[in-house]
């Protein structure tokens, strides 16, 4: 196999484990890195493996790729991948992810059931922005979710919403998030957004500390096209794609919504989406046991 590997900047305590990956990887198969991570393995002195440089041009001829890192490494690797459909497997070296699943302990483990193909796909939704400027370079698509925030100023901002043409609502807040099912654990949560089970065919819609309290996520089918104008003291906002992030002015036009292509999680043998949850979340858990 051609497998490509991203990975975000590492320690000494977990260079070992970069280490080890890269020769259990490389004994059978071809290696290509991501640029930033091929500069983080200079930079930890990890050379003398054979490897190649992955571009997104090339992106095309690899049969899989790995992340290291966290949820944040593994959305890097879906802008990187766009809609070319590469299979993704996230290694956490970390703390348990949402996406990046598979615990470093693990990783000879999954290993062995990636290369026996004791694995299946996970098929996740993605956002789709479309704007009036040109922003973020054509990549204007997001796993998690879009963000629409106030800049430059404390003062809140008014998001208008219309889904399919139709008013939804004025939300006076510090900003809205649209999230996917698989955003719903993220950014949305901390807002009070509800946990929706990827592969519910729902967007969510929450709203970032509103003024009106009873203003309240709302959830929406996934096949509906969201669009957004907004307003606010400054003439300058934030949108965010998942991690990354542009300034716009007040005379944007946004729609959202899926894209035409989904983003194709390694599910290995033995993952369960609900175990994850609780184990993340701390479902469960009693401090008084």
């Amino acid at each position: 196999m051609h497998i490509g590997v991203h990975g975000k900047q590492f320690g000494a305590d977990t260079t070992g484990f970069i280490r080890h990956v890269l020769g259990r990887v490389g004994k059978n198969h071809q290696i290509s890195v991501s640029p930033s991570f091929e500069e983080h393995l200079r930079e930890g002195k990890l050379t003398g493996y054979s490897f190649e440089t992955f571009h997104a041009e090339d992106v095309g001829s690899l049969d899989l790729v790995m992340t290291l890192g966290g949820d944040g490494t593994l959305l890097e690797a879906v802008t990187q991948i766009g809609d070319k459909g590469i299979p993704i497997l996230g290694v956490n070296t970390g703390r348990l992810g949402f996406l990046a699943t598979t615990a470093k302990e693990e990783f000879d483990q999954a290993f062995d059931h990636l290369e026996a193909g004791n694995y299946t796909y996970d098929e996740r939704t993605l956002l789709y922005l479309d704007a009036s400027q040109a922003i973020f370079d054509g990549l204007n698509f997001a796993l998690n979710d879009i963000a629409i925030l106030k800049k430059d100023t404390s003062s809140m901002i008014t998001v208008h919403a219309y889904i399919n043409g139709e008013f939804l609502n004025s939300y006076w807040a510090d900003g809205i998030i649209i999230s996917t099912p698989t955003g719903s654990t993220g950014y949305s949560i901390s807002c009070g957004g509800p946990v929706v089970v990827p592969g519910s065919h729902n967007f969510i819609i929450t709203p970032v500390s509103p003024h009106n309290l009873t203003v309240r996520p709302i959830v929406v089918p996934d096949d509906s096209e969201l669009s957004f104008t907004i307003e606010g003291r400054s003439n300058h906002f934030l949108i965010a794609l998942d991690s990354r992030y542009e300034t716009v002015d007040d005379t944007i036009r946004l729609k959202v919504s899926q894209a035409k292509f989904r983003a194709k999680l390694i599910k290995l043998e033995g993952y369960n989406y609900f175990k994850t949850l609780r184990q993340k979340l701390n479902w469960g858990l009693d401090v008084r046991n």
